[in-house]
C-alpha cells in the first residue's frame, strides 16, 4: 500500500466540512460524521482495553474487531458503500457463544467494575451503544441507503460481545462480577 496521507494538517477543513470517501464534502456536523467519529472513539476506548493484560483470545478478538470498526468507518464514508458484512456479524454471534459457554448464568444485574480490564470493557460497551444509537439514528433519517443492515447487527452483537467480555476478564483477574444489590440498606 502506498502511502496514503501525506500531509495531516490540510486546512480543507476550517469552513467546517469534511470529506467523506466518495469525495463529496459535507459539515462536520452531519449525522454521517457524528457515527463516524462514534465508531472511531470506540476503536480508541478498545485500544486503550488493549493495553491491558489480557488473555491471548480476548485480545485477538479484540484486535479483529478493531480492524471490523475501521472498516465501518470506511463503510460509513461511502454513502451506500458495504464493507461489514453477515459473517462478521455472525463471527461475534460464535464468539459469544463461547465465552458464554464458561460462564456463569446471572441472577442479579451487575455494576461496571472489578478488574480494571472489565471496567474498561464496560466503558467499551457504553461507547458502543452510543455509537450504535448514532447509527440507527442515521439509518433512520437517511433511508435504507443509509447504512447497511449488517453494521447495524453487529453493532449491537458488539455491544453484547463487549458485556460478556467484561464478565470473563472479571474471571480471569479472580475477582467476582459485581453485583447490583436491590435491598441495600438506606435505598
Amino acid at each position: 500500500m502506498a502511502n496514503r496521507l501525506s500531509t495531516i494538517a490540510t486546512r480543507t477543513g476550517d469552513d467546517g466540512t469534511t470529506g467523506l470517501g466518495d469525495g463529496t464534502r459535507t459539515r462536520k456536523d452531519d449525522a454521517r460524521i457524528e457515527v463516524i467519529g462514534e465508531v472511531d472513539e470506540l476503536n480508541a476506548t478498545l485500544g486503550v482495553l488493549l493495553a491491558e493484560p489480557l488473555p491471548d483470545p480476548v485480545r485477538a478478538d479484540l484486535l479483529d474487531i478493531q480492524h471490523d470498526l475501521f472498516d465501518l468507518g470506511g463503510e460509513l464514508s461511502i454513502p451506500g458503500h458495504r464493507i461489514i458484512a453477515e459473517a462478521q456479524v455472525a463471527r461475534l454471534d460464535e464468539r459469544l457463544a463461547h465465552y458464554n459457554a464458561d460462564l456463569p448464568r446471572l441472577a442479579e444485574f451487575i455494576l461496571p467494575g472489578g478488574a480494571r480490564s472489565a471496567a474498561l470493557a464496560h466503558t467499551c460497551r457504553t461507547v458502543c451503544r452510543r455509537a450504535e444509537r448514532a447509527l440507527v439514528a442515521l439509518a433512520q433519517a437517511g433511508g435504507a441507503n443509509a447504512v447497511g443492515t449488517a453494521a447495524r447487527q453487529y453493532m449491537n452483537r458488539l455491544s453484547d460481545l463487549l458485556f460478556v467480555l467484561a464478565r470473563v476478564l472479571n474471571r480471569a483477574g479472580g475477582i467476582d462480577d459485581v453485583l447490583w444489590r436491590h435491598d441495600r440498606a438506606g435505598r
